[in-house]
């Protein structure tokens, strides 16, 4: 099993839901970074349970604690290791699936893959784990914003309920100001009250978030596998209830003729090479263009339903699936600092992976 992401800037998480604790270890962080721990809390209070009557109502502070890889509040180019405690574990919730396989989760594939799964809130394929990644995210967000680069997302759509605006014509910041994390007021109250809805009536939905990056120089990314939208893509899909992903115009610019699609250059009074449109989403050949990069991710709804369903067992016999335990409603609003974290990780890696290789190309003399 594959618990480790990144080239020069590596993670590698570790723990189960219902586990003594979480963590992350985080390998290739340069020396001399400020650690700012209230940054760092802070996006892991945007992502902890238990915020409002629309996300699951376990209870965790979701406090990290430092274990190595600083000293002085700086980072000292050592492995830094991050653990936060499990302290609100139910297990008993889920003694009734133990022998079950819950519709749409991932028990039925780890059990048969593996041999064996932690059945307690799902073990390693529970969205738990994505803390860690947040925590991790949050350093790497702390080492892009020394090169001016910021990430932002928000939630653009919940089930039918979809915000029409261009990130352009919205005040990003207004996205934490209200559970849903819709930068549109209006909007974000319509939202709330239609995953509550769905909640008391003992479902589930998705929705979309969107994320924009702004700051990022030209150069980031490395052709021909590695290009910077195949790694977003795959940081994205690696996160839990992750359907879709597109870049820039994305599949409605397969409705386009080239005429329309295509962003033609020009020189800015700053004499910087600019593009007139921004349908490339801020990537060309897989290499960042200067321009902001902006996606999408898609969330399917949440799996655990609070209603019986059909299912089998690890016998294959046919069983009645009640739904148990603490879950989300509607991931989104908690899926938002998830996404900027895999965005930060992917994008300081290819900060990083862009800086070697300018190096290696100026001793090569190709500079």
């Amino acid at each position: 099993m594959s618990s480790t992401y990144g080239t020069l800037f590596k993670i590698s998480t570790f723990g189960e839901s219902h586990g003594p604790a979480i963590g992350v270890v985080i390998d290739g962080c340069p020396a001399g970074l400020t650690f700012d721990t209230d940054f760092i809390q802070h996006d892991l209070d945007r992502r902890k349970p238990g915020q409002s009557r629309i996300t699951t109502q376990r209870r965790e502070a979701d406090e990290f604690e430092v274990l190595s890889g600083v000293f002085d509040g700086k980072t000292q180019g050592t492995p830094i290791a991050l653990v936060i405690r499990n302290t609100d574990q139910r297990s008993k919730d889920y003694g009734h699936i133990a022998e079950q396989f819950r519709p749409s989760h991932a028990d039925y594939t780890y059990q048969t893959k593996y041999g064996s799964r932690d059945y307690r809130g799902g073990g390693r394929s529970s969205a738990r784990e994505t803390a860690a990644r947040v925590a991790a995210g949050a350093v790497a967000k702390l080492l892009l914003a020394q090169q001016g680069v910021q990430v932002q997302a928000y939630v653009s759509q919940v089930g039918t309920m979809k915000l029409e605006k261009a990130y352009a014509d919205l005040n990003l910041a207004l996205a934490e100001e209200n559970p849903v994390r819709c930068p549109d007021p209006e909007m974000a109250e319509r939202m709330f009250q239609y995953i509550d809805e769905t909640r008391k009536q003992g479902d589930s939905i998705g929705g979309i978030v969107d994320c924009v990056v702004t700051g990022v120089p030209v150069g980031w990314g490395e052709p021909v596998f590695d290009k910077l939208h195949a790694e977003l893509g795959k940081a994205m899909l690696s996160i839990n209830a992750v359907k879709g992903f597109e870049y820039g115009s994305g599949f409605a610019g397969a409705a386009l003729y080239g005429s329309q699609h295509n962003d033609e250059f020009y020189t800015d009074e700053q004499g910087r090479v600019r593009t007139k449109t921004n349908q490339s989403g801020g990537i060309q050949g897989g290499i960042s263009n200067g321009e902001d990069i902006y996606f999408r991710t898609a969330f399917k709804p949440v799996a655990t339903i609070m209603q019986d369903q059909d299912s089998v067992d690890i016998h294959g016999q046919p069983v009645t699936v009640s739904g148990k335990g603490r879950h989300d409603p509607c991931v989104v609003p908690r899926a938002v600092p998830i996404v900027e974290a895999m965005a930060a990780l992917v994008l300081v890696d290819m900060y990083l992976r862009n800086k070697v290789s300018q190096i290696d190309r100026q001793e090569a003399g190709i500079l």
